[in-house]
């Protein structure tokens, strides 16, 4: 990526849209590309300014974080905008939709700055954030009611790209699933990478998505 992280803010809060905003203006390879106060104001700004990255809660008035993800998802000119969503519970019962419409992970409100300016920089380099803590319990508490609806692709990955698969459910990264599996990582980055391309998934998090709604929700005796 050339010139600086341009990040937008969608929060009802004004407060939170400062902080967010001082945060973000004090970084010298981040730029701040807008606020908005709902979903229907920060679809307007993003189809008018494009950024990398958006900040998003997912409860607001008029149009509220699912609905302005969805609209994302559909509108092509939008492909390349990645939307982190921010919520007050890991738990949140928004969460896991958030992720199925296309989110590329989720931020506690109260995370340290650090955490917040970490997240924009991983996201906008097109990786997700899928901490295996809260990935597990997200998982357990919304994907283990879920019936199984295998992927209809799901059938053009190879075995060891459906075990693979598993293993991406737990959050691990790729270095992690690899000492598990006593493999290389590029072995194991060349296998997420030929399951994303041939489920179609946007990133990582939605990797996650497809896995979970087919039935993988982790590997054998995890």
């Amino acid at each position: 990526m050339t010139g600086p992280i341009r990040v937008a803010l969608v929060d009802d809060q004004p407060l939170v849209r400062m902080g967010l905003a001082t945060l973000i203006e004090s970084e010298p390879d981040l730029a701040l590309a807008g606020e908005a106060a709902d979903g229907r104001e920060a679809l307007a700004l993003l189809r008018r300014t494009t950024p990398d990255v958006v900040l998003c809660d997912i409860r607001m008035p008029v149009m509220d974080g699912l609905a302005l993800l969805a609209e994302v998802a559909a509108d092509p000119a939008l492909a390349a905008v990645r939307v982190v969503v921010l919520t007050t519970f890991e738990l949140d019962e928004y969460v896991f939709e958030a992720l199925r419409h296309g989110a590329s992970g989720f931020l506690l409100k109260d995370a340290e700055p650090t955490a917040i300016l970490d997240a924009v920089r991983v996201v906008a380099d097109g990786g997700s954030l899928l901490a295996p803590s809260v990935t597990r319990r997200v998982i357990d508490h919304f994907g283990a009611s879920r019936a199984a609806r295998p992927h209809p692709r799901l059938g053009d990955l190879t075995e060891r790209e459906v075990e693979i698969l598993g293993w991406v459910t737990t959050g691990m990264s790729n270095a992690e699933i690899a000492a598990a599996l006593v493999v290389s990582p590029d072995t194991v980055r060349t296998h997420v990478s030929r399951a994303m391309v041939k489920l179609q998934a946007r990133d990582r998090a939605q990797l996650v998505v497809f896995a979970i709604e087919s039935g993988l929700r982790r590997p054998p005796g995890r």
